[in-house]
């Protein structure tokens, strides 16, 4: 293992722990100031969706790319607890049975498992509520553009022309197969938008250049591609143990991947490709992005 995987693993555990902490903060028991009340089952429920471990790569990405650029890391932490909030929205309502009905996440039973289905969407829909709260609050220490930018790039990647649009695609690709461009636009929306955002955010943190913030939204989409071509071959090729949640789904559903279009041989080359072309985009900045460059390897070559 080289000093360079040495350093990148040892910071994604240690900011994947930073974000753990923020995460259970933010979802304490007490209420924050115009808030009613926080009911104990719906919190439980929200808790059970967001604390329930996993590598916070969205809320990663954030951070390095703040740091790279010279942004606060206090703000940049906040910012990705919002983007990890709205992660874990996600991944709540997409368990659904109505969705892509899992029982597992993580290696543990899904919110609607162990609750019950009407506390599992409103466990997601408050935390992507939530989100947009947390970017806002004066606690978030930005200037009000910044704050203005996030909110407007966040809402644009969540929702319908992003994750909420792209997981509709993908529901109707259960029926009608799409073609090469149909999969590749599902999944640039489904997966790609919200780790496009991660990268961009990082940018706005910093309040960096216009030509800065293209170049991390340029990087984040090859590794939003990345990582969902590597997920397709983990659903080819890994089990549910190492995975923590059912494996097999989309061949069994007869989901069209770009993966069962072109094959593994494919894949493998293409994910080669794009972490070459992640690590071009990176080279004007040097040494100093020797860490993106290695999460752009590890997107590609995850085993989970």
């Amino acid at each position: 293992m080289d000093s360079t995987n040495s350093s990148f693993e040892h910071r994604l555990r240690d900011n994947a722990g930073k974000v753990e902490t923020v995460l259970s903060r933010l979802l304490a028991d007490a209420s924050l100031a115009d808030e009613i009340a926080r009911p104990a089952r719906l919190l439980e429920a929200m808790r059970h969706g967001v604390l329930n471990g996993g590598k916070r790569l969205r809320p990663f990405l954030v951070m390095e790319t703040a740091a790279l650029l010279g942004g606060g890391e206090d703000a940049a932490l906040r910012i990705g607890a919002a983007l990890e909030c709205v992660h874990c929205y996600s991944l709540v309502h997409d368990d659904l049975p109505a969705m892509d009905d899992d029982d597992l996440r993580r290696g543990q039973p899904t919110v609607h498992i162990a609750f019950d289905y009407a506390t599992a969407i409103l466990a997601g829909d408050s935390l992507l509520t939530y989100a947009f709260d947390i970017i806002a609050a004066p606690e978030t220490d930005l200037p009000a553009e910044r704050k203005m930018a996030l909110v407007l790039a966040l809402a644009r990647a969540s929702g319908i022309g992003g994750m909420a649009g792209g997981q509709a695609l993908d529901l109707a690709a259960e029926k009608v197969t799409p073609d090469e461009q149909g999969i590749t636009t599902l999944q640039a929306m489904k997966t790609g938008a919200l780790i496009r955002f991660a990268c961009e955010a990082g940018a706005i943190v910093a309040g960096a250049s216009t030509e800065d913030r293209k170049r991390l939204r340029t990087f984040g989409e090859k590794i939003g591609l990345a990582f969902q071509l590597a997920d397709d071959l983990l659903d080819l090729t890994a089990d549910a143990a190492t995975m923590g949640k059912a494996t097999g789904k989309d061949a069994a559903r007869g989901k069209g991947t770009l993966v069962a279009l072109h094959g593994q041989a494919w894949a493998e080359a293409t994910l080669a490709r794009l972490v070459t072309e992640a690590a071009e985009l990176l080279s004007p900045y040097g040494t100093k992005a020797a860490i993106l460059i290695e999460t752009a390897r590890f997107v590609a070559n995850r085993k989970s």
